[in-house]
């Protein structure tokens, strides 16, 4: 599928020039229409066909194979999950802390990565803060930092300034310290092409409603195989356990454990549809023009009186961070004329682009016109 067809395809580009993928992105037709007609199906056809129940289990049977095969990893290691913030929360409540125990992220995370161990300071649970600079990360401070640490949790993509941090260098160091890793790389799908066991990484969380261009509410958590025996899951329910009729249970084998009870098969349709898409666009694709607007848009930036670039100027990712006088009033400016992006509450003054396949170099000259 050619770019051109792909914006075609998205109705809100009929009105808007958007920029905004990072935090959510506009769904294809296709996309809606899977969710819609497997709705329809679930609640008009299957009562009186396969059963409401079968059919639900089938779609999540599909997209979990979908997502697995989409990430590198194997469906037996794919919980379906709402969000990223849901899938960080699972693996969180079901690790068992002690007092004492320490988690470290950075000062680059979403409150997706900070505020499960926040709450689980409570429980006498110590956050350590590796601190950053210009979206980068020290490793000799990361390996001082590890030290007798239980987790380590990290973004593999940032959202702040669009770097990508060293996903399996920082895992490897980690390893060696005896932590378990948790990578928030929502960021990721959608705009790179991204093969978890590359990473190694214990747990790798994600969702579709952003650069895959999926619909709200369809997530999933990647396990690596063995790492499962560090989960206890906070929530069980039928769907967690190999037989919930039996007199005592066990949990399923893999990540599925993470999984509890009845969703709506809906949202999750629209994931399997929106990989399908994005796979026909091709990540060679993909990546090449994100290049090629995101260098268009930083050559503007750096030419630029009245704006100042921070993210990195070589191309890292599709997000592009830069400083302005006053964020809101700037993106409430361009909101008025039509264009989409957004403030960040960190860097200070900071604003985002969010430069995704379906964008054009008007796009781009649009968004430069009013910096």
């Amino acid at each position: 599928m050619e770019p051109t067809a792909l914006r075609a395809d998205i109705p809100a580009l009929e009105r808007t020039t958007y920029m905004n993928t990072g935090a959510s992105g506009p769904s294809p037709t296709r996309v809606v229409e899977a969710n819609e007609s497997c709705l329809e199906r679930h609640e008009y056809e299957t009562p009186a066909d396969e059963g409401m129940y079968p059919f639900t289990f089938d779609v999540l049977d599909r997209t979990r194979k979908t997502v697995a095969d989409h990430l590198g990893a194997t469906a037996e290691e794919i919980a379906l999950t709402q969000s990223t913030t849901d899938g960080i929360n699972r693996i969180a409540a079901a690790l068992d802390w002690e007092s004492g125990d320490r988690v470290v992220r950075t000062d680059l995370e979403h409150s997706s990565g900070i505020l499960p161990w926040k709450r689980l300071e409570r429980q006498g649970v110590e956050t350590d803060v590796l601190s950053s600079e210009d979206g980068r990360l020290d490793l000799d401070a990361v390996k001082d930092a590890v030290t007798d640490a239980k987790l380590v949790c990290f973004s593999a993509l940032t959202w702040t300034h669009g770097t990508m941090l060293p996903v399996r260098e920082l895992t490897d160091i980690a390893r060696d310290a005896g932590a378990l890793v948790l990578v928030d790389a929502v960021q990721c799908p959608g705009q790179m092409a991204l093969d978890v066991t590359e990473w190694d990484a214990d747990f790798v969380a994600g969702a579709g409603h952003k650069w895959l261009l999926g619909p709200f509410g369809a997530g999933f958590v990647s396990v690596r195989s063995g790492a499962e025996r560090h989960l206890n899951p906070a929530h069980i329910g039928y769907r967690s356990v190999e037989d919930a009729n039996a007199e005592a249970y066990t949990y399923e084998p893999g990540a599925h454990r993470l999984e509890v009870g009845t969703v709506s098969p809906a949202p999750y349709a629209g994931l399997g549809e929106a990989i399908d898409v994005i796979e026909e666009v091709g990540y060679d694709t993909i990546e090449s023009r994100i290049r090629e607007l995101t260098d268009r848009l930083k050559e503007g930036l750096v030419a630029s009186d009245d704006a100042r670039l921070l993210s990195p100027r070589e191309y890292e990712s599709g997000l592009v961070t830069f400083e302005v006088d006053d964020p809101d009033a700037f993106v409430e400016r361009l909101a008025g004329e039509g264009i989409r992006i957004r403030s960040l509450p960190y860097p200070n003054n900071s604003v985002r682009a969010s430069v995704h396949v379906f964008n054009t170099a008007d796009d781009i000259d649009a968004l430069l016109e009013h910096v």
